[in-house]
């Protein structure tokens, strides 16, 4: 038997100016149904966001991505997903939407622990 399990991630960007389309790729959410795990790993290139748009509001754009990672933690910083399995906050936040802190496409892979494949993740596709 493989220690290794299906999981899937998505990137989180940020589209300052949604009319133009460019991104700033500033997170990464993983979910492996066996492990019953869904995280969250961000990291906000600022400098970068900026030459996008320098108006951006990068306190909102901070606390859209903390708002990510509560709902992937659980408990009370998910808010009204705390009582949702992995699997649904996962979805939840995966879910298409036009605002400024956006989903990418998911993509799988396998792992033997989604917490270092997050890490990684954030490594290889944001940092």
């Amino acid at each position: 038997m493989s220690d290794r399990h299906v999981y899937e991630y998505a990137l989180l960007r940020v589209v300052p100016r949604i009319e133009r389309g460019e991104c700033v790729n500033a997170g990464v959410l993983v979910y492996c149904r066996a492990r019953s795990y869904v995280g969250a790993r961000t990291h906000l290139d600022e400098a970068r966001l900026l030459a996008l748009d320098p108006a951006v509001d990068l306190g909102g754009v901070r606390a859209a991505l903390r708002a990510v990672e509560g709902v992937c933690a659980g408990g009370a910083a998910a808010g009204q997903a705390a009582s949702d399995d992995a699997g649904r906050r996962f979805r939840w936040l995966i879910a298409p939407r036009s605002t400024v802190v956006q989903p990418g496409p998911v993509h799988t892979g396998l792992t033997a622990d989604p917490a270092a494949e997050a890490e990684r993740l954030l490594d290889l596709l944001v940092r």
